[in-house]
């Protein structure tokens, strides 16, 4: 409702009256004549104030503040989710409703050939051990397909984890327990590398850089890997460039490589599909053939060792068989107290390659 009259001067006022309502006139009657209201009004005016703050009536306030468009919202509350439903909540849906995605003509699925695999995994094997892998990881890096470390070796192949990074090749560091079943055995020392085998060289491939004094070791069914990694780690200190063996992949073997503690890096396995055969391509070389036997032959300690020959031994339990003795230009032997059958083999052939190391190279 409104009203006018005129005043003294001729002005006219207009005064404007709201209508009866909680926030007008039926508020004021309230007032004591110092301002304040009663506390049931105090109270229902706070509760006003509140709801104003929540959205309700917006008259009287701050110009400043932003319109209620702007102001976040509180996310609804939702009965499954027990609470407040996050704004970045993410939906899965079930396969068939998953979006389609363009591979430019790649699947997102890949086959392996059955043979394939068996074939690669015929090329790989596992060498674990601190020092034959730093001897590895030195000679031939890019052999290297895969390799696991525990924690407290890493420090010690900075270079090695490095190189792999920038060269993308997969590591792990994983613990014990993990280790052990990557590398197939609990005697790990730490690190474990997956690596493609070197193929055995022919002999006509070794002979054309061989050097000039030159023993080579032909061993005739010698499969132990663990005689194998000390055998080797005897050739690696005596200067023995070349090993002859059968089957030239048993050199690549975990143990005997673990056992050689980096000699392996330092020897060329020959293939010697053809024992007999290649001992004699050797001969027709200028090498001199060297059997070796526990009871018979020259005694050690009266031979000179040529310098340039192969040395001959055979397995443990029955020494070299007769067709490969008769292939000797010459037999030695080592002689001892006679309390036992004979050496092991790779004791022995530690005892034979120092003697010739003192004859022809120190």
């Amino acid at each position: 409702m409104n009203d006018s009259f005129s005043g003294k001067n001729g002005k006219v006022k207009v005064m404007f009256v709201r209508s009866d309502d909680d926030s007008g006139d039926n508020r004021n009657k309230n007032k004591r004549p110092d301002g304040k209201g009663r506390p049931a009004d105090n109270a229902r005016s706070g509760r006003a104030g509140q709801d104003k703050a929540r959205g309700g009536d917006r008259r009287g306030a701050d110009p400043r503040r932003s319109s209620d468009s702007d102001r976040p919202r509180r996310p609804a509350r939702t009965e499954d989710s027990g609470g407040y439903e996050s704004p970045w909540k993410t939906v899965s849906r079930p396969p068939q409703e998953e979006p389609a995605f363009d591979h430019g003509g790649i699947s997102g699925k890949s086959f392996i050939d059955p043979e394939q695999l068996r074939r690669q995994r015929a090329e790989e094997t596992r060498v674990y051990g601190e020092n034959a892998c730093k001897a590895l990881f030195a000679s031939r890096p890019d052999a290297i397909v895969r390799a696991w470390f525990v924690q407290s070796v890493t420090p010690r192949f900075r270079e090695a984890l490095r190189w792999m990074a920038a060269n993308r090749k997969a590591y792990h560091v994983v613990d014990e327990e993990e280790l052990a079943k990557a590398s197939g055995t609990e005697h790990h020392g730490g690190v474990c590398f997956l690596i493609k085998k070197r193929q055995g060289l022919d002999a006509q491939a070794y002979l054309q850089n061989a050097p000039a004094k030159d023993c080579v070791l032909a061993l005739e069914e010698v499969g132990n890997p663990h005689n194998l990694g000390a055998i080797v780690r005897s050739c690696a200190h005596f200067g023995v460039n070349g090993v002859l063996l059968q089957d030239p992949a048993v050199l690549e073997s975990g143990a005997a490589v673990r056992t050689a503690e980096g000699g392996a890096e330092h020897i060329k396995a020959i293939n010697a599909d053809d024992f007999l055969s290649v001992l004699d391509t050797f001969r027709k070389a200028g090498y001199t053939i060297v059997t070796t036997s526990s009871h018979k032959g020259t005694p050690l300690a009266q031979a000179t060792l040529p310098t340039k020959m192969v040395l001959v031994l055979g397995q443990e339990r029955d020494g070299l068989s007769d067709s490969a003795w008769q292939q000797g230009d010459m037999s030695v032997s080592i002689g001892g107290t006679g309390k036992v059958e004979s050496l092991n083999v790779s004791v022995a052939t530690g005892i034979l390659l120092a003697d010739w190391w003192r004859q022809n190279q120190a």
